[in-house]
């Protein structure tokens, strides 16, 4: 789609100003999607030859905010870790054709902060924080449970910008298990909920997305059981916060998350799920 009201494109790497009507240009597939009237200015991020994805010292992993969903599935298939499958899962739940995956980029994913977008599911799951950078240089780091508040809402200050994802070590050696739940064949997320079983120390955690507003991310020092798992869930989630839109009523997010979380929990501590 044309954005006939943006009347100038800049290099990100040439230092101006922040002004209204700006906004950051990853791989744009959002942008020009649909009408953006209050854009006037593009800040193209595409030339930053930021590594798409690095080691860091400590084993942690970081994805840089412009990689894209080719490169990391790409990636992801070759990470010698345990939860690698995850990725390439998450990557499969945007269900979109081979020219987004090219561009599409996880940082866009992240600050879209709509509840089915698949890499904040990812990231969220294994315990990612993001790397915030403000106009004056300034950076903080959450995690990504916090910087989600709410469908599309974000805590993304004004010319901020999303530089980087972190996963931690531990969290890549994790023992995972997805599920995923749509109205349709090829329909959008309807509900995707993730576990992680903790080989170090045996905790476990759950991941809630795409059934909610924001992603909900629980930890049990122990595997629960279905009874206790149950209970915090329907605690935690109050009863606007179950998402409701064309893609699934609030009923059926709740049922089936649920539903699928007992298969996570009975994967994860190898329990069978009809018994």
């Amino acid at each position: 789609m044309d954005l006939n009201t943006v009347l100038d494109v800049r290099d990100a790497r040439r230092r101006e100003p922040w002004r209204p009507g700006d906004a950051w240009l990853g791989g744009g597939t959002y942008l020009f999607s649909e009408p953006q009237p209050h854009i006037r200015r593009l800040v193209d991020l595409s030339q930053m030859g930021w590594p798409p994805l690095s080691w860091q010292p400590e084993g942690s992993l970081d994805i840089a905010a412009t990689c894209t969903i080719a490169e990391l599935s790409r990636f992801g298939r070759r990470l010698p870790t345990t939860a690698a499958p995850l990725f390439e899962q998450c990557c499969r739940a945007f269900l979109a054709s081979f020219k987004i995956w090219n561009m599409a980029t996880v940082g866009g994913n992240l600050c879209n902060g709509l509840p089915a977008g698949p890499m904040i599911s990812l990231t969220a799951a294994l315990d990612g924080t993001v790397l915030l950078q403000g106009q004056d240089g300034a950076t903080r780091r959450l995690p990504v449970t916090d910087f989600i508040r709410g469908a599309g809402v974000k805590d993304l200050r004004d010319g901020e910008l999303l530089r980087s994802i972190r996963l931690p070590a531990r969290a890549l050696d994790s023992r995972t298990a997805f599920r995923q739940a749509s109205l349709y064949g090829l329909g959008r997320s309807g509900v995707l909920v993730i576990g992680a079983s903790d080989p170090a120390d045996g905790s476990f955690t759950l991941t809630v997305t795409a059934a909610t507003t924001r992603p909900f991310h629980f930890w049990f020092a122990l595997p629960p059981t279905a009874a206790a798992l149950r209970t915090v869930i329907d605690d935690a989630v109050r009863p606007d916060e179950w998402f409701d839109d064309i893609h699934g009523l609030p009923a059926w997010r709740r049922h089936m998350a649920l539903r699928l979380a007992e298969e996570i929990r009975a994967e994860l501590t190898l329990e069978d799920v009809s018994r």
